[in-house]
């Protein structure tokens, strides 16, 4: 828990519940990129009939990247096993165009089959087929954009990937783990007490979090697939902030057991604990760099809380953040390039802001006034955070260079403490 949190978030579980799997998001996309490549995705033979629109899933995926301008396909009845009239599509505008299929299998399960065009050069880029059950679906179409973003951007898309945030309705707080794009959620904890700060292992089998459920925070480690949960830090005092090493055998977390809050070093199973910082002010949120080599965290030892680097093992402690006089909730890229945190300007907002950590230069991302807790894609293009829209609290997705961006308006209450997890399923 950050001692600098914007928000006072204290009021966690009980049980593992699954959740429904109906929408519960609606996405608004606003703003153009500078560059984006014009793609038609026409309607998947046979898919009218199932409660899941592959096609459309696929086409927002794409356009919530930034990188991609959906070109309307008409009427276009085409699936799989159809070849395209390049010409017709480059008239329409689109440089590539996917076309599938959805059928349902003598076992009960769909067929989902799609393939890619290159409309420029006539090429076929192949295809894939799956074969699953219907609550699937959805995940099926992530890994088809995924396919797409990947063929025509030759980076790793990140749609099939999973986020986890935190709600509060009433007085009752959920810990969800759901799609990338916040559907298909399922609670992975529930309590009339707060949950707060998760993050995810590297491999993303397991979510740390603090829970209240004993009246003081708790750090927990929870395995996703079977609901299993260990203690990790439970020392006397406060226990917050967990931080996973990039290899996953170590952590870091907050703890006030020896005076004010203060990073200390331990394994995954909370064993070895070792003291990392000493200083006679408030020291919270650490992250790991990319490579595990430094630890970024918040510390108010110089007047003001402000961003700092040391070395993973402990020692002497570098200043980052020079903008402003409240800087915190650092995330670093996982490529190694940029380091995200928020800041409070003199008008009394709180953004998001991006760094450039080879240059140290800073630019904001964000134009709303209430930002909080921004995390990476696992493939470093795109940024989560928290913020307010409209009256209510959302999640937020932006491109690096804040020109796109994608409102997660939610109908489960308010939406806080989002983290995007790693490459894993």
């Amino acid at each position: 828990m950050s001692m600098f949190s914007r928000r006072s978030f204290l009021s966690v579980p009980a049980a593992l519940a699954a959740g429904g799997a109906m929408a519960q998001f609606r996405v608004d996309i606003t703003g153009v990129g500078a560059t984006q490549f014009p793609i038609a995705i026409a309607p998947f033979r046979g898919e009218a009939g199932w409660t899941q629109q592959v096609s459309a899933i696929v086409r927002a995926d794409l356009e919530r990247s930034g990188q991609f301008r959906s070109v309307d396909a008409g009427g276009a009845a085409l699936d799989e096993s159809a070849r395209p009239t390049p010409a017709e599509w480059r008239g329409r505008g689109a440089d590539a165009l996917a076309v599938g299929s959805v059928s349902k299998l003598a076992d009960g399960r769909v067929d989902v089959r799609f393939r890619l065009w290159d409309t420029v050069r006539g090429q076929d880029l192949g295809g894939q087929a799956y074969a699953v059950v219907e609550a699937d679906m959805r995940l099926v179409a992530h890994r088809i954009a995924d396919y797409i973003y990947e063929k025509i951007t030759g980076e790793k898309g990140v749609f099939a990937t999973r986020i986890a945030y935190v709600t509060k309705a009433a007085q009752r707080h959920t810990l969800w783990v759901a799609d990338s794009d916040g559907e298909a959620a399922q609670v992975a904890l529930a309590s009339a007490e707060p949950i707060i700060s998760p993050a995810w292992s590297p491999g993303g089998a397991e979510l740390a979090y603090v829970s209240f459920e004993t009246r003081k925070p708790v750090v927990y480690s929870q395995e996703i697939a079977t609901g299993k949960r260990r203690p990790i830090a439970a020392f006397k005092g406060s226990n917050s902030a967990p931080a996973w090493s990039p290899d996953g055998s170590q952590m870091v977390v907050v703890l006030t057991r020896d005076g004010l809050s203060q990073l200390y070093g331990l394994s995954r199973s909370g064993e070895g604990l070792k003291r990392l910082t000493n200083s006679p002010g408030i020291d919270t949120e650490p992250v790991f760099s990319a490579d595990g080599k430094s630890i970024y965290f918040v510390s108010d030892r110089g007047g003001s809380p402000q961003i700092y680097r040391m070395p993973a093992g402990g020692g002497s402690a570098e200043r980052i953040t020079f903008n402003g006089s409240y800087n915190v909730s650092p995330a670093v890229s996982p490529d190694g390039r940029w380091l995200t945190f928020i800041t409070r300007n003199g008008g009394g907002a709180f953004r998001v802001q991006l760094m450039e950590l080879a240059s140290g230069t800073v630019t904001t991302i964000s134009d709303t006034r209430d930002d909080e807790s921004p995390s990476f894609a696992p493939n470093s293009r795109l940024i989560l955070y928290a913020t307010r829209a409209q009256g209510r609290d959302v999640l937020m997705t932006t491109t690096l260079d804040g020109k796109i961006k994608a409102t997660l308006l939610s109908n489960r209450g308010d939406v806080r403490e989002p983290v995007w997890g790693p490459f894993s399923r």
